[in-house]
């Protein structure tokens, strides 16, 4: 998308949807630097432990603590790319399959960490909001899925009558 089109976009947008375009800007160079900055930390955590010859992937500590870090940066990652379709203009508002997948990411790494230690009924609990998660995304994706495979092939249709 070129500059032209971005101004032609914008003046067409409402007033709410450019608010909403500036607060999708800002959240994103914020979660930009958290991004970056939980990457750095991760890089210099490895390190640290290479260096060290603490590294052992057996470990049960090290592995959370590290595998825990990879996977917060996932979870920031994920809001990022929520947040970008929001300022593409794809969606108008973050997707509720979206958070549904980063709080299925949050439970998982809840599990990545968890102290082996830890009651019975805490881990059934998290495994019930796991499994109620999946499958309202597993709902969600058999609603959309033809919705979106229609769209394809009308936009593939298109295509070939245009050439």
């Amino acid at each position: 998308m070129n500059l032209n089109e971005l101004r032609l976009q914008w003046r067409v947008l409402t007033f709410y949807e450019r608010f909403e375009q500036i607060i999708a800007h800002i959240l994103s160079v914020v979660i930009s630097v958290i991004i970056v900055v939980s990457l750095w930390q991760l890089i210099r955590a490895v390190v640290s432990l290479l260096l060290s010859g603490a590294f052992d992937s057996l470990d049960h500590a090290i592995f959370q603590a590290v595998f825990g870090m990879v996977m917060t940066l996932l979870i920031a990652m994920e809001f990022k790319h929520s947040i970008t379709r929001v300022m593409l203009r794809r969606d108008h508002i973050v997707q509720v399959k979206t958070v549904i997948l980063v709080a299925m990411l949050a439970i998982a790494r809840k599990f990545i960490i968890l102290d082996p230690a830890t009651d019975p009924a805490h881990i059934a609990a998290l495994a019930a909001g796991l499994v109620s998660l999946g499958s309202v995304y597993w709902l969600m994706r058999q609603r959309d899925d033809p919705v979106d495979a229609a769209i394809a092939e009308f936009a593939a249709k298109d295509r070939e009558e245009r050439v």
